[in-house]
C-alpha cells in the first residue's frame, strides 16, 4: 500500500489534517518508518491517525460503517477482478498499463477502506466473474473482460453517488468517498472508450453490453431533475439522449446488490 499517498489524499481533503495530530508531521511520520515496517504497519498507523485526527476510526456511527463496508465489498470486487485478469496474456498489450493503473488504484480503495474501518471490515467474499455463468469466458475472452469491467465502473460509479447523502454525519468520510466516486468516474470512461463507446450514459441503454448486465442502466433514462422536466423545456433545442447524458443517476444499495449479487460465490 502506498501509505503516503493515502494521507496525501486526506490531507486535500482536510488541509489541517496533520495539524490534528499532537507530535506529528508528515517528515516526522515517514523518517521514522522504513520501507518494511511501511508495509507491515501502514494499516494499524492509519487507523491511530484517523482515531487521533477524527476521533472516528474506532467509532464510527453505524450508517458510516454500513455504507463503508458496502464500499468495501464493490472495491474487493473490483480489485480482485482486475487482479486476476491483468495476470492474463488475453488483454491486448495497448491495453494493459490501463487495467494496471485500475487495478493499482483499486487496491488502494480497498486498503483505504479497511483501514479506517478496522475490525468493523467485513472480509473479501469469494466471487464468481462468470456471474453465475453469464458470461463464461469472463478471463479468456477480452472482449468480456472488458464488458465487466465497464459494467463494474459505471455501476461503482453510481453506487458511491447513491450513497453520498448517508455521509453527511461524518464529512472527512464523505469527502474521500466522493474522490474515490471521481476516479471511478474516469475509469468508466476510459473503458467505455476503449469499448468503442461513449465516455457517459445515454438514455438506459445497455451500451455494449449484453442483456445479463442491462440492469446497471436502470434508470438511466430519467430526463427529471429536482421536479423540472428538462426534455419539455429543452424540446427542439437538445434531444432526449442528450439531456439523460448530462445527468448520471444513482443507484440505491438495493439495486446495486441486485446488479452485484451473481457476482457473488
Amino acid at each position: 500500500m502506498n501509505l503516503q499517498s493515502i494521507f496525501a489524499e486526506l490531507e486535500q481533503v482536510d488541509n489541517e489534517f496533520f495539524g490534528r495530530l499532537e507530535h506529528v508531521s508528515r517528515r516526522g511520520l515517514f523518517s521514522s518508518l522504513t520501507k518494511k515496517t511501511v508495509a507491515v504497519a501502514a494499516p494499524s498507523i492509519l487507523a491511530s491517525a484517523l482515531t487521533s485526527a477524527y476521533g472516528q476510526s474506532s467509532a464510527l456511527p453505524d450508517n458510516v460503517v454500513d455504507v463503508l463496508n458496502f464500499a468495501l465489498t464493490l472495491e474487493y470486487l473490483e480489485y480482485r477482478f482486475y487482479d486476476t485478469g491483468t495476470n492474463l496474456t488475453m488483454i491486448p498489450s495497448q491495453y494493459k498499463p490501463a487495467f494496471e493503473l485500475i487495478r493499482r488504484h483499486e487496491q488502494i480503495h480497498v486498503n483505504l477502506l479497511k483501514t479506517v474501518l478496522g475490525a468493523k471490515g467485513i472480509p473479501e467474499p469469494k466471487f464468481d466473474y462468470t456471474a453465475k455463468g453469464n458470461f463464461p469466458d469472463t478471463f479468456s475472452n477480452f472482449q468480456t473482460f472488458a464488458a465487466v469491467s465497464q459494467a463494474f465502473e459505471d455501476t461503482g460509479v453510481r453506487a458511491y453517488k447513491g450513497q453520498a447523502p448517508n455521509l453527511m454525519n461524518a464529512k472527512p468520510i464523505l469527502e474521500t468517498a466522493l474522490q474515490i466516486h471521481a476516479t471511478e468516474a474516469t475509469h468508466a470512461a476510459r473503458i467505455r472508450f476503449l469499448r468503442g463507446q461513449k465516455g457517459w450514459i445515454t438514455l438506459a441503454s445497455p451500451s455494449g453490453l449484453p442483456p445479463a448486465a442491462a440492469g446497471v442502466y436502470m434508470g438511466e433514462d430519467n430526463v427529471s431533475q429536482k421536479g423540472i422536466n428538462l426534455q419539455g423545456i429543452l424540446s427542439g433545442v437538445v434531444p432526449v439522449e442528450g439531456v439523460t447524458e448530462a445527468f448520471d443517476e444513482p443507484l440505491t444499495k438495493d439495486q446495486v446488490m441486485t446488479i452485484v449479487k451473481p457476482f457473488l460465490a
